[in-house]
């Protein structure tokens, strides 16, 4: 039986050589669907992206200025919308969004499982109900190191990934 794995990725501003490793990753790992938690920048990223082999969930981050590009270039492979949003996802309740200014109050939601989010470049990765998740920057330029993050939908437990 395959694993429920999803793969969360946030912040890559345009880093090509890190999205191929995170798409990399997330393809070895058989993820069934990957999160971005904003922050794309330019459509030319969908070079890389488009070599996934599982669909993206999208939301639009704070620096994310040439939307209707990114909505076109995107749309074969995922939904790319304004945050937050939620959708479900093999029976999970997601909300996604880039800026956590309202992260508190929605922690307080009983019908959410997972709550992701980015901009802040950091790592956060809460247990509880709902699961919490920044996977970091995928871009490494703020912090030095690029992340992404894998969450199992069957054991709710997220594994933070460093990409090389």
């Amino acid at each position: 039986m395959k694993k429920s794995l999803i793969g969360i990725i946030s912040d890559t501003h345009d880093n090509r050589k890190n999205i191929a490793q995170a798409v990399a990753l997330f393809n070895k790992h058989e993820v069934s669907l990957v999160i971005h938690a904003g922050d794309l920048v330019s459509p030319f990223t969908v070079m890389d992206f488009k070599l996934l082999t599982c669909p993206m969930e999208m939301v639009f981050g704070n620096n994310d200025g040439e939307r209707i590009g990114l909505s076109n270039s995107f749309k074969n492979i995922g939904t790319l919308v304004p945050g937050p949003r939620s959708f479900s996802f093999q029976g999970k309740k997601f909300l996604l969004m880039h800026e956590p200014g309202c992260l508190d109050h929605l922690m307080q939601a009983q019908n959410i499982d997972v709550i992701i989010y980015g901009h802040t470049h950091d790592v956060d990765v809460r247990q509880g109900q709902p699961l919490v998740i920044n996977p970091g920057e995928a871009g490494g330029w703020l912090r030095g190191k690029a992340t992404v993050a894998i969450l199992d939908l069957e054991t709710m437990a997220a594994e933070i990934h460093l990409l090389e």
